[in-house]
């Protein structure tokens, strides 16, 4: 009887362990079901349809992209398009390089994005620490109201930053023609804010206790403490401000009408009707060299940092 009752009072709790189990590891796919031959080569099939339509849909233009500068004009504009050249003309690349001036107009992206980048490391890592760690009167309200820009289509914004910049209040002054009217925009960064706080709501307390015993001033412990263990997320914040200055088209096109001052992307739309389609679309290809480089770089430190701030310790 005894033993009988042992049994009893093991079988409700190890029932109750296994639908623990079996909730947890549940997924669309049983682990019964795959773990039968059929319910096997139907997840992989499943798996290989979503992996090749994905890959696909964003490999896909860029293969278009890179084959298109190898083709002749007639390939290009010929209907039906075709999957590959009939042969390869590498001179597009040299010929476009030489023709739309790629030089310069890339001098000039890479002098606009990390300048932006500078100002976004000194002014956002100071508004966000601020934040942070320093705690201001209405800190909330203010983080508030810069989370809040984020909900406002960056379109919608254009007009007055043109005006801004057109006339600098206070100043007086015409920033068109200028990297400022680059640089300045860029540095009110909500996302870049957030995801900085974030971070530097993640740092132990106690290391700023003990900096301060220590008689480190808040400036102080910002440079010596917590800028070198935030290098995660300035690595990204770095490569977003990057990023950000050499993908964007509508606001350089409205500040720098000076063809010798305008960025890549810019600059090849001002030249686009006067090249070939063939030697546009090397164009194009060169152009998005860099930043594919970027992330196949540093896909890695992107994530860890993006993820960086997500848990407290």
């Amino acid at each position: 009887m005894a033993s009988n009752t042992l049994v009893s009072r093991r079988g409700p709790g190890r029932a109750r362990r296994r639908e623990a189990d079996e909730s947890r590891q549940r997924t669309l796919i049983s682990p019964a079901q795959l773990g039968r031959p059929r319910g096997k080569v139907l997840y992989w099939i499943i798996f290989a349809v979503v992996v090749a339509a994905f890959t696909l849909a964003f490999l896909g233009p860029l293969y278009w992209m890179v084959t298109g500068g190898l083709k002749t004009t007639q390939e290009v504009v010929q209907s039906p398009p075709s999957a590959f050249p009939s042969s390869v003309h590498t001179e597009n690349y040299s010929r476009a390089w030489t023709v739309m001036g790629l030089s310069k107009l890339l001098f000039n992206t890479l002098y606009y994005a990390f300048g932006a980048l500078a100002f976004q490391l000194v002014l956002d890592v100071a508004a966000a620490y601020s934040l942070s760690k320093l705690r201001p009167m209405f800190g909330k309200v203010i983080l508030g109201m810069m989370l809040a820009t984020l909900m406002i289509p960056a379109t919608v914004l254009v007009v007055p930053q043109y005006l801004t910049v057109l006339d600098v209040p206070i100043f007086e002054r015409n920033l068109l023609n200028s990297p400022w009217a680059i640089w300045l925009p860029s540095v009110t960064n909500a996302f870049n804010i957030f995801l900085l706080k974030r971070f530097f709501d993640s740092i132990p307390g106690e290391l700023l206790d003990a900096a301060a015993i220590d008689g480190a001033s808040p400036l102080r412990t910002l440079r010596s403490i917590i800028l070198p263990i935030s290098r995660p997320i300035l690595g990204v914040v770095s490569i977003f401000a990057v990023v950000g200055v050499w993908k964007d088209f509508l606001w350089p096109m409205l500040t720098l009408p000076d063809p010798a001052k305008q960025t890549l992307n810019v600059g090849i739309y001002s030249l686009s009707n006067g090249v070939p389609q063939n030697v546009l679309i090397a164009a194009l290809t060169i152009a998005s060299v860099p930043t594919l480089l970027i992330f196949l770089l540093f896909q890695r430190n992107i994530m860890s940092g993006l993820t960086a701030g997500g848990l407290k310790g």
